[in-house]
């Protein structure tokens, strides 16, 4: 569809898609994993520990690496540091940073903090602040995990904002936390133009974000 859905309330506990997951390690079960477990994890894996139990996956594809750099792209240059887009800026954008929060360490694809919560942007090996918005851009080895324990932890500890983008059904949902609870502000597809809170000023076409759309040299 090229508009926007009606915002709808959603349950916080979707069904699980069918496609393949992120599992926890061998070595940590019947254990807590702990950050040391991340430190240890291969280099080449991206190492999150979620409910007790380490989680890891491959580095992103090329299409899913492209998918969540070109988004970050957009909106950093219009809200983030800097903002050469001349757009309103305040706020500090980050690709895949760690965050710990709570007993939980999770690596969204993107995050990002207002100005005002965050004034100084912090030297550090990972976030203890909750940030007001996250993007994951879905795969499936991390689809059932994104939308499920990392969609609940997001809400427990009150991010405001969180979008899933899809590159295999070249999607992009928008929620927003109302009361503890995640609403539905839109569903984009097709050649849709992205232009959601907060980065309603970050206007580009949906389509964009498609490895199979990319201009060659641009």
């Amino acid at each position: 569809m090229n508009t926007p859905q009606p915002a709808t309330a959603l349950d916080n506990s979707p069904p699980a898609p069918p496609s393949g997951r992120a599992t926890p390690r061998p070595a940590t079960l019947g254990r807590k994993a702990t950050y040391q477990d991340v430190l240890d994890a291969p280099p080449n894996m991206v190492a999150e520990v979620i409910d007790g139990a380490l989680y890891t996956q491959p580095r992103p594809t090329s299409a899913h690496a492209l998918t969540s750099g070109t988004l970050y792209s957009k909106v950093n240059n219009t809200f983030g540091h800097g903002h050469g887009a001349g757009g309103p800026g305040g706020w500090w954008i980050v690709y895949e940073p760690e965050l710990h929060l709570g007993e939980d360490i999770i690596v969204p694809d993107l995050a990002g903090w207002r100005h005002e919560r965050m004034p100084q942007y912090p030297i550090v090996k990972f976030f203890t602040l909750t940030p007001d918005w996250v993007c994951e851009a879905l795969s499936p080895s991390t689809r059932k995990l994104d939308l499920t324990k990392k969609r609940r932890i997001y809400a427990r500890e009150g991010v405001k904002w969180l979008w899933f983008v899809d590159p295999d059904s070249r999607t992009l949902e928008a929620l927003e936390l109302y009361d503890g609870r995640w609403t539905q502000i839109a569903v984009l597809s097709g050649d849709a133009t992205v232009s959601l809170p907060p980065f309603e000023a970050a206007r580009f076409p949906l389509d964009l974000l498609w490895a199979q759309n990319a201009p060659a040299g641009h």
